[in-house]
């Protein structure tokens, strides 16, 4: 069973429960610091997009933006994937909006993709597999998110502290565009010469939907309060929202429950493209849960054309 992360690691500020686990968030980060660094150079240029906060920052989306861009520039590129059971939902997204090499080693899923004749490979997380010397690497965050309450992980919920921030170029600050200026003069404060780029989530399909009708939404995504907001800014009315862990396995007794909430009320049920490949409607009415097919759209695209293109 999968469990929703601590409501605490997104306080302003730590509570009493991260100061104990401090200590504990202390030695995983000393332990990462001894762990010698391999930094092996491939042949095939390497785009790493990763994060600090643990899920729910976007990096699929702009993976798959950035796929998009080289493939306009006629450039052969590729997703690189690590093996984790519990994420076949991105696996299949990035699969039907490209070439994917899966393995329980980056190393050698990037092996693969040289020998196929690949130029460039797109790394969907990975930032901190320090045996690989990534030729870019872009670090996102979500705007809502941004970084809870500040502290590593099992105190807060980054994978590694801040102030490393310093040591990367390329920020990327996706949702729907909240917070911009503040989260923008935490970053300068921490490098003023950090890249920062924003994107904006848009929904492709949100004229499918009835602004008059009433809806249920539910999602087992990194950042559901994100998708609510973006639902709620085409105008939707969501009367009732349910939220489940980031890559949630549903069950059919589950399902079948919230069929039974939108009948009760005369809801109409949405959720995300990640979750309807979650879900095994093959026994139930697929046709009264729809999803909602969402872009990252890039505010900056031109620049970071640029900088993709450079590598």
């Amino acid at each position: 069973m999968k469990f929703k992360k601590p409501k605490f690691w997104d306080y302003p500020k730590p509570n009493l429960i991260a100061f104990i686990l401090l200590p504990i968030s202390f030695f995983l980060q000393l332990v990462k610091i001894l762990v010698p660094k391999k930094n092996k150079k491939f042949k095939i240029k390497t785009i790493c997009v990763g994060n600090f906060y643990v899920g729910g920052t976007g990096k699929t989306s702009l993976s798959i933006k950035i796929n998009e861009l080289l493939k306009t520039n006629n450039i052969k590129s590729c997703f690189i994937k690590k093996n984790y059971t519990n994420q076949t939902d991105e696996q299949k997204i990035l699969n039907n909006n490209g070439k994917v090499f899966l393995s329980n080693s980056r190393i050698e899923a990037l092996q693969k993709a040289e020998e196929e004749g690949f130029e460039v490979a797109i790394l969907d997380d990975g930032l901190q597999d320090k045996s690989i010397d990534f030729d870019l690497k872009l670090v996102c965050f979500n705007n809502n998110n941004w970084i809870g309450n500040g502290l590593t992980i099992p105190a807060g919920p980054l994978r590694e502290s801040i102030k490393n921030l310093k040591n990367y170029e390329h920020v990327f600050l996706n949702g729907n565009l909240e917070n911009l200026d503040v989260i923008k003069n935490e970053i300068n404060q921490i490098s003023s010469g950090i890249n920062i780029h924003i994107g904006k989530y848009v929904g492709l399909n949100m004229d499918q939907f009835d602004k008059t009708d009433d809806y249920l939404v539910f999602s087992g995504i990194g950042n559901h309060n994100t998708f609510i907001s973006m639902i709620k800014s085409y105008g939707l009315n969501i009367k009732k929202e349910i939220e489940f862990p980031d890559h949630y396995q549903y069950s059919k007794e589950e399902i079948v429950n919230i069929l039974k909430q939108a009948d009760k009320f005369n809801y109409k049920i949405l959720t995300t493209e990640k979750d309807i490949l979650r879900i095994d409607l093959q026994d139930l009415n697929i046709n009264k849960i729809n999803y909602i097919k969402s872009d990252l759209e890039i505010i900056d695209e031109e620049k970071l054309n640029k900088i993709i293109l450079s590598i």
